[in-house]
């Protein structure tokens, strides 16, 4: 099964992150495309997983689509058909994962709502708790839904440097006030519509990160939103409290990592084709369930 993790292409590369690429296609727009890495503890993996970047392209499509309403987005065009005649030979790389969106100045804040107590949070909950400096009440168990989701801001650090949980009042130094207030309201409204949708389609968002960026002094969602790269998702019917869950996103390649004893240093593990496998069907099962689409 063909994957794509390194992309070339007769237009100049603006940047090169952990899953996605950009070009510039001219002065306002950029095209991004999303390859099959993966990555995981701040490394990208030195196994692909094949059509992830497919699944998190169109996935995302779909999610600005439901919520636009909420918050606009960097879409320009999401049709290859219609991409720019230089880039029409290039169709094999770029067809489904690959979009052309309007430059913005990036905040450098991700915007993560959590509406469940798992990961990170769990672990800092049992030490102090709370999460993110937010105190919670006491008693509350693994993966416990919280009384109201709350917005826990983190610092958009450069590839290498793990990214760094702030306070809000902290964000609110760094943005300025009325932005920090802006985005934790609509990150929260984001979430609070994304998961009562899901929920209808039996699947709980514990909790998932927004990216935004400002054009024409419009803040609008950029990057990707709502994927198993950016969100945690459980499936209601297995869901229960007290335990970790057995998730449709990324965590089932952390779990792995963790494993075997990763000590999250180079050099990187492969991912055994099991692993591989397992990841990319869940992948799929994800996007068919709030899709509603077997294939893209």
């Amino acid at each position: 099964m063909k994957t794509i993790s390194d992309v070339v292409l007769p237009i100049p590369k603006l940047y090169s992150g952990k899953v996605r690429e950009l070009f510039e296609i001219d002065r306002d727009r950029i095209l991004i495309v999303t390859t099959d890495r993966i990555s995981a503890f701040d490394f990208v993996l030195p196994t692909p997983i094949p059509e992830k970047g497919i699944i998190l392209n169109n996935l995302s499509l779909f999610w600005f689509d439901k919520l636009k309403n909420v918050c606009g987005n960097h879409l320009d065009v999401s049709d290859f058909r219609l991409f720019p005649e230089n880039l029409q030979p290039f169709r094999n790389i770029l067809e489904g994962r690959s979009v052309i969106a309007r430059k913005t100045n990036k905040i450098l804040i991700e915007c993560v709502v959590r509406g469940y107590l798992s990961g990170s949070g769990w672990k800092e909950y049992k030490t102090n708790g709370m999460v993110c400096g937010i105190k919670l009440p006491p008693g509350l168990r693994e993966s416990e839904k919280l009384p109201e989701p709350i917005f826990t801001p983190a610092t958009k650090e450069e590839k290498g440097i793990h990214d760094q949980n702030i306070s809000f009042e902290k964000m609110k130094e760094i943005t300025g006030e009325e932005i920090a207030v802006y985005l934790r309201d609509v990150s929260l409204k984001l979430y609070k519509n994304a998961s009562e949708y899901a929920e209808s389609k039996g699947i709980i968002i514990a909790d998932t990160k927004f990216e935004f960026g400002i054009v024409d002094g419009e803040i609008i969602l950029i990057d990707e939103i709502l994927t198993p790269d950016s969100s945690r998702f459980w499936e209601k019917s297995s869901y229960g409290v007290g335990r970790s869950q057995d998730s449709l996103d990324k965590q089932y390649v952390r779990n792995y990592l963790e494993s075997i004893n990763w000590n999250k240093q180079p050099p990187v593990p492969e991912l055994p084709p099991d692993v591989v496998e397992k990841t990319r069907e869940k992948y799929w099962q994800i996007y068919r369930i709030l899709t509603e689409k077997n294939s893209v």
